[in-house]
């Protein structure tokens, strides 16, 4: 699939709305070896269990007596936003703290946009990848493999 070249010690960060993986290359470009670094997960009640009503009604004035419904607040959504925000922070901390060069953003579209949006400056100039695919249900060497287009090798 890629042909991607992880620098030694670069970060690769996997994730989406409800868990994120922040590894790290313990290897080089062509033997890539990536070791979890920190997991965060957070599980979110579905929208219904979360909404305590039924949605409202809102009255058409221009027309007869006729009601229609107001769209529910979808919790969900809100929490997967919320939770970029929370990592996009935590990722900026550890490129801080760690002085990473390099990071490679592996996330499904909507998680990669709200990070975008969600990255500081600093964290957005070490960026060297970002993947669109959702990777957070795999096990470490399957990303490593998917990541440097080993996917079809084991």
């Amino acid at each position: 699939m890629n042909n991607l070249k992880i620098p030694h010690n670069a970060f690769v960060f996997v994730g989406d709305g409800r868990k994120a993986l922040f590894l790290r290359n313990d290897g080089d470009e062509k033997f890539p070896n990536l070791k979890t670094e920190s997991v965060f997960a957070e599980e979110h009640p579905s929208s219904h269990d979360q909404g305590t009503e039924r949605p409202g009604r809102v009255s058409k004035a221009s027309q007869s007596g006729q009601r229609s419904t107001v769209e529910p607040t979808d919790w969900h959504d809100i929490e997967e936003h919320h939770f970029a925000r929370k990592v996009a922070a935590a990722l900026e901390q550890v490129i801080r703290e760690r002085k990473v060069q390099a990071l490679v953003v592996v996330a499904p579209p909507r998680t990669l946009a709200d990070l975008r949006e969600a990255f500081h400056a600093d964290v957005k100039a070490c960026i060297v990848a970002e993947i669109n695919k959702d990777l957070t249900k795999h096990p470490v060497w399957e990303i490593e493999k998917h990541l440097t287009g080993d996917a079809n090798s084991h």
